[in-house]
């Protein structure tokens, strides 16, 4: 019979596997009817695996109410799946996931090729799917094949968009001048200077702003990567740090938040009044994420090793990092040089330049 556990609102059942193993199963619904059906489904299921090794039909449907219920809560991409997993319906619905096949798999990538979508968004789409028949394979031991495995589509090279220290400085005095959003000119900053993705500013407290050791600690739930990260801040920083708290005393003394309005309320976005700034400065073809780009170009033309960089920006892999390598051609000028037949002094290299002098035997 489902039960409660005091740690979790859903009713939970316990049922014995094929090898005899008890199971303890959340049912992911706080619904303790559905919960009741659900175990029966289940104990039916693994008594026809266990007596004919017969393993049961599921559905589209099924695979993705079991993964949504179970990794939804835990991912701050879930409104992102949620939308993935209607597109995906869009083709899969009904079909039983025992018999999908490769040509299943091709046909979607058609099917939304048909679409106008990029291969970007085709992969993300399928990886979802794959994700979600390896959840049910691990967690809920279903048989499932998994034929999205090796069929990403190749790629073009993502998009670096960057602005010179000219244009930033230009950007900033103009979103200066803004009255609807005085916050703007000191996000621009930080977002150029510390490499921050908007939701890690935007979502940033006092607590998390240490003016003393000069740093920004973002913790895991903070980061698209989920991983804690430690942001040194520079003058710059530092500077738009103190005009907020100069803010925030003036206005709101009790606000948690960094980038808050007069009335101590978190800003929800700066898109609008960014954009603004940008085509009164004249600076064409830039987003918001541009800046983070921005920050880790300069970096790099800096001089700075990429798994500095890397670590600045909280890239997941270096191979992320490794799109702003062309912006250090130095590097490559210097490795050319070793390559010179002559010394800087005008000598011969000997390892290049030697003869042999011995006879042939």
């Amino acid at each position: 019979m489902p039960y409660k556990r005091k740690d979790s609102p859903q009713w939970w059942v316990s049922v014995t596997d094929t090898s005899g193993k008890r199971v303890r199963r959340s049912s992911g619904t706080t619904d303790r009817k559905e919960a009741k059906a659900l175990e029966a489904k289940w104990k039916a299921e693994i008594f026809q695996k266990a007596s004919w090794d017969i393993e049961p039909d599921h559905s589209f449907e099924e695979l993705m109410v079991a993964y949504l219920r179970a990794a939804t809560p835990e991912k701050r991409s879930g409104k992102t799946d949620l939308g993935r997993v209607k597109q995906l319906r869009k083709f899969f619905e009904g079909q039983v996931m025992n018999t999908v096949k490769p040509a299943d798999i091709r046909g979607y990538i058609e099917f939304r090729r048909d679409a106008g979508r990029k291969p970007s968004t085709i992969n993300r789409e399928l990886s979802l799917l794959s994700t979600a028949i390896r959840f049910a394979q691990k967690e809920l031991e279903w048989e499932l094949p998994n034929p999205v495995s090796g069929r990403k589509l190749p790629e073009p090279e993502g998009r670096i968009r960057w602005i010179t220290r000219e244009e930033a400085a230009l950007l900033v005095a103009t979103a200066r001048k803004s009255e609807r959003a005085p916050h703007l000119s000191d996000f621009i900053v930080l977002a150029l200077h510390t490499g921050c993705r908007k939701s890690e500013l935007l979502g940033l407290d006092w607590e998390r702003a240490d003016l003393k050791r000069n740093v920004i600690t973002l913790e895991a739930r903070h980061t698209k990567t989920n991983k804690r990260r430690t942001v040194p801040l520079n003058e710059d920083a530092r500077e738009a740090l103190i005009r907020r708290a100069s803010f925030r005393a003036e206005h709101c003394p009790d606000s948690p938040w960094v980038f808050c309005n007069k009335y101590g309320e978190r800003i929800a976005d700066v898109k609008t009044a960014f954009n603004r700034a940008c085509e009164k400065a004249g600076i064409t073809n830039f987003r918001m994420h541009d800046l983070r780009h921005s920050c880790a170009s300069w970096l790099v033309m800096a001089g700075r090793p990429i798994l500095e960089v890397r670590d600045m920006l909280g890239h997941q892999s270096v191979t992320m990092t490794e799109r702003y390598a062309h912006l250090a051609p130095d590097k490559l000028r210097d490795a050319a040089r070793a390559l010179e037949s002559k010394s800087r002094f005008g000598h011969a290299d000997s390892c290049v330049t030697q003869k042999s002098s011995g006879r042939r035997s």
